[in-house]
């Protein structure tokens, strides 16, 4: 027989009303996310009982399994789509406010993290698909553009990554210099750049086209190869070396 967690006494004194529909404080304590995390490891959770286990506490009639109902059907019931709200997106469910709304941007954001590590683990990147599934993790649920250098010794071992820019590809158009400095500095023979399209066109822009063509030029007169340039978005990628654009 299932033990019952039973809050009806005072508490920071207020009495609890466990009669609420909205209360768990009467659900059996093997039904509980953190209880059934500890027993059947964290696969045995759905959804809505992980986010409740991260937002940890629930609001004046609303428990905390409520708010992450309501926070997964604003994503439409899609973690990919959940992974892209920021933090006012996520305080836009009634319960979560600034501490809660960091704390969940942060989980989403360890996860593509975790993702992209699985390969960098490797250090090397010997193809255009070993880039795009490095890059993939972290770029392809950005509801904004940002820019990525990969910078490879001559046996294409990652030696760094850097974030270049957020915003768009024109906030780097004036920082070739910068990438080339840096890959000096590190002893970098071979660069992949990256960035993302959030509104899902692959296409490159003539600004994209511009750039590459700018940075593959100036890195060619230091004995530096730029291998590709890669777009990724949620559905897909666009490498400029596979469609012959590099030079």
């Amino acid at each position: 027989m299932k033990s019952i967690v039973d809050w009806n006494q005072v508490i920071d004194n207020k009495m609890v009303d466990v009669k609420s529909p909205l209360s768990m404080s009467r659900w059996p304590i093997d039904d509980l996310p953190h209880q059934k995390l500890i027993n059947n490891g964290p696969s045995s959770l759905t959804d809505t009982e992980l986010l409740a286990l991260v937002i940890g506490t629930g609001s004046k009639g609303n428990n905390v399994h409520n708010i992450a109902k309501e926070l997964l059907a604003k994503a439409s019931y899609s973690l990919s789509e959940l992974a892209k709200f920021n933090v006012n997106q996520f305080k836009r469910v009634r319960g979560i406010g600034d501490m809660k709304a960091a704390e969940l941007a942060a989980v989403m954001e360890l996860g593509r993290r975790r993702q992209a590590g699985l390969l960098l683990s490797k250090k090397v990147i010997t193809n255009t698909i070993d880039a795009v599934l490095y890059f993939k993790p972290i770029l392809g649920d950005q509801s904004y553009e940002s820019f990525h250098v990969l910078y490879m010794n001559h046996g294409q071992r990652v030696l760094k990554h850097s974030i270049l820019a957020k915003g768009g590809i024109a906030n780097v158009s004036s920082d070739t210099k910068m990438i080339l400095r840096e890959a000096l500095e590190i002893g970098a023979s071979k660069l992949i750049l990256c960035h993302n399209h959030p509104s899902g066109n692959l296409n490159p822009s003539s600004t994209d086209k511009y750039f590459t063509e700018k940075i593959v030029k100036a890195a060619s007169l230091m004995d530096i190869v730029v291998i590709d340039h890669i777009i990724v978005s949620e559905v897909g990628f666009y490498s400029l070396a596979d469609e012959g654009s590099l030079n």
